[in-house]
């Protein structure tokens, strides 16, 4: 009975759980990809810090922008300059797994942002990009857009996609691929 009580409080404390990957600066509780303004990752090829006294908010989730001129950008058109997913990693929404990305680590694909959780994700994301896309962007509407970012990964690491494979195996692939084994 207090394993099943323990549980329900746990649910119930996930269930105001957050469903974009955002982190808490000042006054801003929601905050899309550490402050770094998006129309930056498209007009620079590199993301810039934001001024948080420059800010637009879409979704629930406030952007930072470097500048006036990127905010009226993103706010004229907030879907062209999104990150994929949430700004979750692309490579674990392969799997259906919403799990962390980092404003560093990006690839603009088609006109998307796509966030990865460090180099080696891209990388492995990168070694078969057109299914990879494919794989997330169904994962995304059918699974993970809208649920609880947690849950959802808990129930994707114990009841694993057809084609999951471990950082360990990606590793060996990439690794393959070039040569190195």
């Amino acid at each position: 009975m207090n394993r099943l009580l323990l549980l329900a409080a746990l649910l119930l404390s996930l269930g105001g759980c957050a469903t974009h990957n955002t982190v808490s600066d000042g006054e801003d509780s929601r905050l899309m990809l550490k402050g770094h303004d998006p129309v930056s990752y498209f007009t620079l090829n590199a993301p810039a810090p934001g001024n948080p006294a420059i800010k637009a908010d879409h979704e629930g989730v406030t952007y930072r922008f470097a500048n006036e001129e990127n905010r009226a950008l993103f706010v004229k058109s907030p879907d062209k300059y999104k990150p994929q997913y949430n700004a979750f990693c692309a490579n674990g929404m392969v799997y259906a797994i919403p799990l962390g990305g980092n404003h560093d680590t990006y690839k603009i694909i088609d006109g998307r942002l796509f966030m990865f959780g460090g180099a080696g994700s891209k990388r492995y994301f990168e070694m078969d990009q057109e299914r990879n896309v494919k794989l997330s962007d169904n994962y995304w509407k059918t699974e993970a857009q809208g649920s609880i970012p947690r849950i959802q990964s808990w129930k994707r690491l114990i009841f694993k996609v057809p084609h999951y494979k471990t950082n360990r195996e990606l590793a060996a692939e990439w690794e393959a691929r070039q040569g190195k084994k």
